[in-house]
């Protein structure tokens, strides 16, 4: 029995660094074991626990953020009960907002597409990230391997 949580270690929402870090502190808290599955830097990772998370457990716009819990093959789910609590406190009216932050208040629908919006863009900079530094490797691979033919020469 293997406990898979995907976390995403680039993380845009502090929304969902703080599940990240209760569900990860619970599980070693209580000594149980568990695999955490980057899904920032891993898009096998991503994919998986997208197609994984039943329809009926998907948000509306249907892209499961992070953390999610799957023992072996099974979804677990995850108690989403931190993020409405995060949503909740930013929809409290600020009684003395100063001026320059006096801007219509989000829905907590438009707050978790931005969320969403902000994780997906961590994501793929991660991962062009990741690409890049692939191809530069490989470039001085190349060149390395080019001047050691010519001192063979």
């Amino acid at each position: 029995m293997v406990i898979k949580v995907f976390v995403a270690t680039v993380a845009g929402s502090t929304a969902i660094k703080k599940k990240q870090q209760e569900v990860v502190g619970f599980l070693e808290a209580n000594r149980i074991d568990f695999e955490e599955k980057d899904i920032a830097c891993n898009y096998d990772n991503r994919q998986w626990m997208r197609d994984n998370v039943p329809g009926e457990k998907k948000p509306k716009n249907g892209i499961p953020l992070p953390p999610q819990i799957f023992n072996e093959e099974q979804y677990c789910g995850i108690s989403d009960t931190a993020i409405t609590e995060e949503k909740e406190k930013q929809e409290e009216p600020d009684t003395n907002p100063p001026a320059a932050q006096q801007e219509e208040p989000k829905t907590a629908e438009e707050e978790e597409e931005a969320a969403v919006e902000e994780e997906e863009a961590a994501v793929e900079e991660a991962a062009t990230e990741e690409a890049e530094d692939e191809a530069t490797e490989e470039a001085e691979e190349e060149e390395a391997e080019g001047e050691e033919e010519e001192e063979e020469s």
